[in-house]
């Protein structure tokens, strides 16, 4: 089975009638085994007892606890005509239950509205009832029901949702609410212990606890959050529910599990807190959250690469392709850049470039330090508001196998448009080591070792004067790559 991000709101759909199962609790007494121990001789000094400091959950939770919230939604769904039998729903097992779907009566219901149900957790930020949690949780919500620990529940409002972080700002009316202290995701290290309070399956005030396995994690379709990866049991109903450090303060809110069965396997994923707050701010003055833009693409650093652009080691954030217009392109980025700094602060990978450019406030400039053909260079860029773009393709006929092992073809002024780019040649047949590499016919050569090239003979040309690692830039569908190639 296909291992899968999954968002933790636990569903359920109520259409005409709900039947409700009771829980039965099985209690289990545990007894405790006493084994005698032989008399030991000792022939050493004792050495002196060493005390351990175990981490205290029961304070942060009673502590805390209060400020952490259920939220139940109810929202509406449109619903197709559907085809029922008079005899309602059938025993699959009941012999005649085939018969009676395939042969008796039946009839149309008309489209309609669909109610359906959902839940989650939050926490209270501020006393006069300013609440975060997840914007899955709340999206297309017609009602938000907030429920406090004390029982006491409110409707809330939806102050605000931003998609791409997944956090959403609620409030409800009331005053002197108890409240969870953020603190700093930055100073968090891994190993660390930590505690989830939230509503797993609907059980309200749920404690789980573990640790912090790893920081910046990037996930599929999640470029602009920076996720703390634990592994603290959660599960759905979880979802927005907060993440605190052993002071008792919150420095993530749970967002996504990774799972093969739907439930807890041992890795979740919390959205910084830091993340959610620049969010909660522009959401509570704006209405909606704005976001910087470079105008980028870029890719992670390996090995051969580092080696090709003559890097000591593979930090940083490879540009593959900048667009025209751009803040990059007008700052004078370049693809084959690598940046490895923004405003001083490192960029270990590429999966850290997005988010760290998107906190930036369209307008202000930024410092870019960039490594550029041997020497680090520093770079100003006025940063833009977020877009996106780009589409690529390939085509027939042919020339050159060489040393890279491919044979290939200018693009017409066609295929040149489609790809954006001046130049560029095709890949017809890929062997020896472009084939290694991972070189597909199809794919669009833009550039070697950065520079760009558009004939045939200026590859051989451009191959000629390399040594053992060449840095092939490419077009692949709609995305463009680095490809590290070794020649030796």
């Amino acid at each position: 089975m296909k291992t899968q991000a999954i968002k933790l709101t636990g569903i359920a759909v109520a259409i005409a009638a709900i039947s409700i199962g009771g829980l039965s609790f099985a209690q289990h007494s545990i007894g405790s085994a006493h084994a005698a121990a032989a008399p030991v001789t000792a022939t050493a000094p004792a050495s002196p007892a060493v005390a351990m400091n175990l981490p205290d959950f029961q304070s942060i939770a009673e502590r805390y606890g209060p400020a952490v919230v259920n939220i139940s939604v109810e929202g509406t769904v449109k619903t197709g005509m559907q085809v029922q039998s008079p005899f309602g729903n059938l025993d699959p097992n009941d012999p005649f239950s085939q018969f009676l779907r395939r042969f008796g009566p039946q009839f149309q219901v008309p489209q309609g509205d669909q109610i359906t149900h959902a839940m989650g957790s939050g926490f209270i930020v501020s006393d006069d009832g300013v609440i975060l949690t997840n914007a899955h949780v709340v999206d297309n919500a017609s009602q938000v029901t907030v429920k406090l620990t004390d029982k006491r529940e409110f409707t809330a409002k939806v102050i605000g949702i931003d998609k791409p972080t997944d956090i959403a700002v609620l409030r409800i009316d009331a005053k002197n609410l108890p409240t969870v202290p953020l603190g700093d995701p930055s100073q968090t290290r891994v190993g660390e212990w930590v505690l989830a309070i939230g509503a797993p399956f609907g059980f309200e005030n749920t404690v789980t606890a573990g640790i912090v396995s790893a920081k910046s994690r990037s996930l599929p379709d999640e470029g602009y959050v920076p996720f703390i990866q634990t592994d603290v049991a959660i599960n759905p109903g979880n979802s927005g529910g907060p993440l605190l450090n052993l002071k008792g303060e919150v420095i993530g809110i749970n967002s996504q599990i990774y799972s093969r069965s739907g439930g807890y396997q041992g890795l979740s994923f919390a959205i910084p807190i830091n993340v959610a707050a620049h969010v909660k701010d522009q959401l509570m003055a704006h209405g909606k959250v704005t976001r910087g833009r470079l105008g980028v693409a870029v890719q992670d650093l390996n090995q051969g690469l580092a080696n090709s652009f003559g890097l000591d080691s593979a930090r940083g954030s490879l540009v593959t392709k900048v667009d025209a217009d751009s803040p990059a392109a007008k700052a004078g980025l370049e693809a084959g850049d690598v940046i490895t700094a923004i405003n001083g602060e490192p960029v270990a990978s590429s999966s850290e470039l997005p988010p760290k450019v998107a906190a930036i406030m369209p307008g202000n400039t930024a410092k870019l330090s960039v490594w550029r053909k041997g020497k680090s260079i520093e770079l100003p860029v006025t940063v833009g508001e977020l877009k996106a773009a780009q589409i690529a393709g390939n085509d027939t006929p042919g020339v050159d196998h060489g040393k890279l092992g491919v044979a290939v073809r200018p693009l017409t002024p066609e295929e040149r448009q489609q790809v954006d780019a001046k130049g560029g040649l095709l890949v017809l047949e890929s062997t020896g080591p472009a084939a290694h590499a991972g070189i597909q016919p199809g794919d669009v050569i833009l550039a070697v070792n950065g520079k760009s090239v558009s004939s045939v003979n200026g590859l051989r040309s451009d191959l000629s004067s390399v040594g053992n690692h060449v840095a092939l830039l490419i077009q692949r569908e709609d995305a463009r790559i680095f490809v590290p190639i070794d020649l030796g």
